[in-house]
């Protein structure tokens, strides 16, 4: 098995954590990244700075400009990736951005770097399914999952073409709209995840908006994994280089819940 397709085989829904990398420096981030694991995340995602990361809000933006203004650089995001795998040699590591970073040096030359730093998976959030071969063949080349996204207006004509050459896990974004703002109802994630699973056998890792372990719980009855994200980028930019430890609680409160809720009788 995949370490992928292993974090979410744990007979419990998995935590899916996100963090920029060089946020706030680059020689900060692989303290927090450990951190993440402490806390009880079973797949990082590491996000990969950009000038203009359109689905993304107000907390990922900032982590973006705080990020490339401490002199981030691809070079440093595989450096940050390599030095994780070592560390942390079965935790799975999921790269995500956008097109840019990923294919000026071409989709081939990012594809063997990121293989070479161990990454699992790579979801870019700009390159459409409809355009797989702009990155999509070539990670698969390597050995690397494309995690596709899918969203509330992912329709039952358009499903097949996410879920074709898709691989990991799929993200359904729960809101029509950027990160952080908001959060779905859960009744319309229940319906969602219902609906996807129908559809693939991949795991449904469900994310945006939420914050709480209270959110957590509640979309772990339904999925198979709970993804976070600016809640723990708003840590970082309030404790900035002394991060870990606040990161590191925060995750354990959303393992615990996670856990518990999985433990509910069915």
């Amino acid at each position: 098995m995949t370490r992928l397709a292993t974090a979410f085989a744990k007979g419990r829904p998995a935590l899916v954590c996100f963090v920029t990398a060089g946020d706030p420096t680059p020689d900060a981030t692989p303290a927090i990244l450990d951190a993440l694991v402490a806390g009880g995340a079973d797949v990082i995602e590491l996000g990969m700075p950009f000038t203009d990361p359109m689905a993304d809000g107000p907390a990922i933006q900032s982590a973006n400009i705080r990020s490339l203004a401490a002199g981030t650089r691809t070079a440093d995001v595989l450096r940050i990736a390599t030095g994780f795998r070592g560390r942390h040699p079965d935790v799975p590591l999921v790269l995500m951005g956008y097109a840019n970073p990923m294919v000026r040096r071409g989709a081939a030359w990012f594809a063997q770097a990121a293989a070479a730093a161990g990454v699992d998976g790579v979801i870019c959030v700009d390159i459409p399914p409809e355009e797989d071969d702009a990155l999509g063949v070539q990670l698969r080349e390597q050995g690397i999952a494309a995690i596709r996204l899918a969203t509330p207006t992912t329709d039952a004509a358009r499903l097949p073409r996410v879920l074709e050459g898709a691989g990991g896990f799929l993200y359904y974004v729960s809101v029509a709209g950027i990160t952080g703002k908001q959060q779905a109802v859960q009744a319309s994630i229940d319906d969602a995840v219902a609906r996807l699973k129908a559809a693939t056998d991949l795991p449904i890792a469900v994310g945006f908006g939420v914050r709480t372990p209270e959110q957590a719980a509640n979309i772990a009855r339904v999925a198979d994994g709970v993804v976070v994200g600016s809640a723990i980028v708003e840590i970082v930019a309030q404790h900035g280089a002394n991060a870990a430890g606040p990161v590191q609680t925060y995750i354990e409160s959303l393992a615990a819940a996670i856990a518990a809720a999985s433990k509910e009788p069915a």
